[in-house]
This record gives C-alpha cells, structure tokens and sequence, in this order.
C-alpha cells in the first residue's frame, strides 16, 4: 500500500471512529435484545432479562464456537460435492486435516498444514474460513467485553 493508500486509510478511519464507536456503545450497554437472542438465552438456560454468570457467558461462547467447528469441518469434508469445489487439489482433505483446519480457524490461529488456495474449494474459503476470520474475532470481542464487565461488577452483587 502506497502513502495515498495510507492516508485514505487513516481519513477513513478518522470518519467513522466516533459514529462506530458510539454504536458499539449502545450495543453493550443496551438492555434490548432481539427475538432470536431471547430464544438462545432461553436455549441455554439463561433469563434474557437478567444479568448473565461467568457460567453462562463461558457456555454460550463454548456453544457457539462447537458449532462453528463442527460446520466448518463438515463443509470441508463435503466440499467436493457442493457447487465451487477444489480444482485438482495439491493435498487431499482427510478428516484429520479438515478437524484442525477447523479448530484454527474458529480459535482465530489460522493455522493451515496445506496451501489454502489448492486444497479448499471458493464455497470452503468464503462461507467456511472467511466467515470465521470474522466470528472467531466477534467471539474473542464478547469474551473480552465479559472479562470486563466481570472485573467493573466484582463488588456491585451482578
């Protein structure tokens, strides 16, 4: 990236700092939930009206992660037959491959024993690794914003 690349960068960062903040702002602090974040509080046995346990949240999150890996390493297994699969793989997906693919891409490591461009098909790469370059990151947000609510509550009873 060139220094005009750079400095339209740094003018598009400075542009929407103060309203994405203030977004993110309302999102944690607000006491509205969505119908369908009711329904998961209510699935994993939590009351969406009140506040939720280090138990809870740890819950929630190993959930959704489980989920996470056990799609992603179920698309790659299946790849060859959905539409866009690999064109003449370099390295063959063997279920023990597609388990650790799996499991870094959804702890945000990212970590690939295979050339990526070869071994994963265009429908693998977009709704499988790039979806979880963004949950795993979302995920590791919500951790932190509860690790942060945790030590701000110690002593208020919540």
């Amino acid at each position: 990236m060139g220094s005009g690349g750079l400095i339209l960068l740094g003018v598009a960062l400075a542009a929407v700092h103060i309203p994405l903040g203030d977004y993110i702002y309302r999102v944690y602090t607000s006491d509205r939930h969505l119908r369908g974040e009711r329904l998961v509080y209510r699935l994993i046995g939590a009351d969406p009206d009140t506040e939720q346990t280090w138990a809870a949240y740890a819950r929630s999150m190993l959930a959704f992660s489980a989920v996470g890996v056990i799609f992603l390493f179920l698309l790659q297994l299946v790849q060859d037959r959905l539409p866009l699969p690999p064109v003449d793989p370099a390295t063959p997906m063997t279920p023990a491959l597609a388990w650790n693919t799996a499991v870094s891409f959804v702890t945000n490591t990212n970590w690939q024993a295979y050339p990526g461009e070869t071994a994963q098909g265009h429908l693998v790469q977009m709704a499988g690794l790039a979806v979880q370059n963004f949950l795993s990151g979302a995920v590791g947000l919500a951790v932190a914003v509860a690790f942060i609510r945790g030590f701000t509550r110690q002593r208020t009873g919540n």
